[in-house]
């Protein structure tokens, strides 16, 4: 078999509105072949893969798939289902897929969505490496492929605390994109939007983060306004903190000055031989070498989190640790611990697996033990020194437990150091007495704190506190997103986006639009080229300073990647007609219109679809449409329109000489053909339609008639408004006509255009694309 694409469709595509990967598969001489063709397949696959006893198929009960297997289907299809699994082994639930054929023998479209991109697409070439390898009766590592893609979703896949705070948005309908592989994200478009990495906003102050990560200057602020902290000291030499430490006393802390996430942290240092040991760990994580020490508290450790002034959530941490049975030696124990269904790999579940690491080593050697000692029945070894979860500590939930006074003093910290979310690490006996009276106090102030602790408490309530960071970044009332528009068909797609942005700018909005010429953001070309892809939708939804789009949507970018967007206010589709035929498996009409009807098919629930009646495989889009349809025709006379009018739907007719506006049986004109310039007094057909499309959007925007009338009668056939599109040049003696047309289509309705002109004779120049089998 042979993978001859594969993609990454990320938006609303060809197949579904769901994220998928795409593969194009060749199986060669297996199309002779289907599964109960190749002796002890189904055997071999039951045996490799017994999970896959979960997958309905089309049979729709557990065990379908393999009952398809076992009558004979063809091995597109058990790829398929092979790359769904993979994923769900390496906890990432998947669950649609489909394989459908292409125009030529033995090559398969195979469709399957993904949690996390390049997860995804390396889980279809592992399943074709399964198959091929059932074929050929040879082994295949399940464990290290799925090892394999834990490894990539762990390296790709956004954070838990990240991850939630886009879930949340995502539930409330708030859009997002992802700024870059880590954590930078941009929650809502345009002039709407907010932006987060991990768990900092970009209203969270720099100088609050500068000193949350400066432990020692957070020490004294807090210490300056009667908050409880321990006694320690700041430096850089060894010796001068082998002086100070008779004043602090033993046990100490020791950690970096500007360290995070536990690194370089020890706690309980007892004698100087240990001392010396955690001093340089620190000094090597700190930046510039400065390490604070400190006296240790006595009690527990616990994680309060203040997002937006208040206290959300507080956890009870405890270090990764196990508990003697008298007979197992810890490496067993350790082992064991690791076995529990709540441990996983990295973040895929509530707790980290615990590695034995050189700290993990140093406290058990500390304790009097190696991993091969038999821990006594009931004894507990700690085998981190710091609680975070990663390390594989655990948290418990005690928000509801916590003393008002101490509920006081975290959210005041928090004020006091200017950050919007913050963690505040607490070291007491208990927090249901206040700090003040059981000798506790406040150790770190974190910007940035995870999330995951009270999303996933070991035990306890789990807290969603993504909710308030959600409820901070878009309050009640507060739009998270601009008006949409989205511009699909064959032809007039560049004209109709521009008129429609030209119409918006005049009613005064600031409008990002993308064309086959580049992307402008407030009439700049900002960036030339075909911009008419999902990336550069992104580039103009991402721009802060726009509050409407108007993008021009290709079949290209809808076939390589999808839609860089969820769903839009307004969807137009303008025509179909026979253009890049025999490209990308779109080979007939009826191929190339279900690709355009992504557009209407992604407009919202209160939003519009503006069809051309006139073009029957427009008209049918209408099925598609979850919001309004809006149509549009040359022809009063049009059955659609008819229809539509008589479901008080909205039309938009040219009757006679005047454009005009139907709602159901109300009338009105809106304006002459001889104030549409573009239209060249009624001459060009083709732009009457762009024209009465970009009406139809304006007025589903609800753009005001006279702002209407007001961009259409200034938009003129120009190089500066409509480059390369219809412009008529006069050189005096002779007239130039310059068209973009480039299909059959274009052609004619341009051959109509310029035998209406007025002329003694025509001379025609015409240059071909070389990807067009139909001109």
């Amino acid at each position: 078999m042979k993978i001859r694409e594969i993609r990454t469709l990320s938006g609303p595509n060809y197949w579904t509105r769901r994220p998928c990967i795409q593969l194009v598969l060749d199986i060669g001489e297996l199309e002779e072949r289907p599964t109960n063709k190749i002796r002890g397949f189904y055997g071999r696959l039951k045996k490799a893969l017994p999970s896959l006893y979960d997958h309905r198929c089309s049979i729709g009960s557990k065990g379908g798939f393999f009952q398809r297997v076992k009558k004979g289907t063809w091995m597109g299809h058990v790829a398929e289902h092979v790359a769904l699994e993979l994923q769900t082994l390496a906890e990432m639930e998947t669950g649609f897929g489909r394989t459908r054929e292409t125009s030529e023998r033995g090559v398969y479209n195979v469709i399957y969505s993904y949690v996390v991109g390049e997860a995804g697409k390396r889980a279809g070439i592992l399943a074709v490496e399964l198959c091929e390898n059932l074929v050929e009766k040879k082994d295949f590592d399940i464990e290290a492929a799925v090892q394999e893609l834990k490894e990539l979703r762990e390296k790709y896949k956004l954070g838990p605390s990240t991850g939630s705070i886009v879930a949340e948005a995502v539930r409330r309908g708030i859009p997002y994109i992802r700024l870059n592989r880590g954590s930078f994200v941009q929650l809502g478009y345009g002039n709407r939007q907010r932006k987060i990495r991990a768990t900092m906003t970009d209203r969270t102050a720099s100088i609050a983060v500068d000193y949350a990560a400066d432990k020692w200057e957070t020490k004294k602020i807090l210490e300056d306004h009667g908050i409880p902290v321990p006694r320690g000291i700041v430096t850089r030499k060894f010796e001068d903190a082998k002086k100070s430490i008779r004043k602090i006393e033993y046990p100490l802390v020791v950690k970096p000055l500007d360290g995070n996430h536990g690194r370089g942290v020890t706690v309980g240092v007892n004698d100087l031989e240990h001392f010396a040991t955690a001093f340089d760990a620190a000094k090597l994580q700190s930046r510039k070498g400065w390490v604070i020490i400190e006296k240790t508290l006595a009690g527990n450790d616990y994680r309060v989190l203040v997002i937006n002034g208040k206290m959300v959530a507080v956890a009870h941490r405890v270090p990764a640790h196990v508990i003697g049975n008298g007979k197992d030696t810890l490496q067993a124990l350790i082992d064991r611990e690791n076995e529990n269904p709540l441990r996983g790999y990295g973040h895929e579940n509530v707790l980290t697996e615990i590695t034995v690491d050189h700290q993990t080593e140093r406290l058990i050697e500390d304790a009097g033990y190696t991993l091969k000692s038999v821990l006594p029945k009931g004894e507990m070894l700690t085998l981190k020194t710091t609680a975070n979860l990663s390390t594989g500590g655990t948290a418990m939930d005690i928000t509801d437990e916590v003393h008002p006074a101490n509920v006081h003093i975290a959210e005041r910290a928090i004020r006091l150091i200017g950050l919007d979310i913050g963690g505040v690490d607490i070291i007491a006996p208990d927090l249901t007495t206040p700090l003040n009276e059981n000798g506790g106090g406040i150790v770190e102030i974190n910007a940035a704190p995870g999330f995951r602790m009270h999303l996933q408490p070991t035990s306890g309530l789990a807290r969603n506190v993504a909710e308030p960071v959600i409820d901070m970044l878009f309050p009640p009332g507060v739009r998270s997103t601009i008006p949409i528009v989205a511009v699909t068909g064959t032809n007039g797609k560049t004209t109709t986006t521009r008129l429609i942005s030209h119409i918006l700018k005049g009613a005064g909005s600031t409008v990002g639009m993308c064309t086959t010429e580049g992307v402008y953001i407030k009439n700049r070309l900002v960036y030339p080229g075909d911009m008419t892809g999902p990336k550069s939708h992104g580039l103009v939804l991402s721009d802060p300073t726009i509050d409407a789009a108007v993008l021009e949507c290709a079949r290209g970018g809808i076939l390589r990647a999808g839609l860089g967007y969820r769903e839009c206010n307004v969807g137009v589709v303008t025509n179909i007609s026979p253009d890049h035929l025999g490209l990308k498996g779109i080979d007939t009409l009826k191929q190339l219109a279900r690709v355009k009807s992504v557009i209407p098919q992604i407009v919202r629930k209160d939003g519009h679809a503006i069809l051309n009646a006139d073009d029957p495989l427009v008209a049918r889009m209408e099925r598609y449409v979850s919001g309004e349809t809006i149509y549009y025709s040359l022809d009063p006379r049009n059955e659609i329109i008819r229809d539509h009018k008589k479901n008080n739907g909205i039309s938009v007719v040219l009757e006679g000489e005047q454009v005009c506006i139907y709602k159901g049986p109300w009338k009105y004109p809106l304006l002459p053909l001889a104030d549409i310039p573009i239209t060249f007094d009624g001459k060009a057909a083709f732009n009457i339609m762009n024209t009465l499309a970009a009406v139809g959007a304006t007025f589903a925007l609800g753009i005001s008639d006279e702002n209407i009338k007001a961009g259409i009668s200034t938009f003129f056939p120009s190089y500066s408004q409509t480059p390369g599109r219809t412009t008529l040049e006069d050189m005096l003696t002779f007239k130039v006509l310059i068209d973009y047309a480039h299909n059959q289509a274009g052609y004619q309705a341009l051959k109509d255009f310029a035998l209406a002109l007025p002329a003694e004779r025509r001379i025609v120049t015409v240059s071909l694309p070389g990807d067009r089998r139909e001109v």
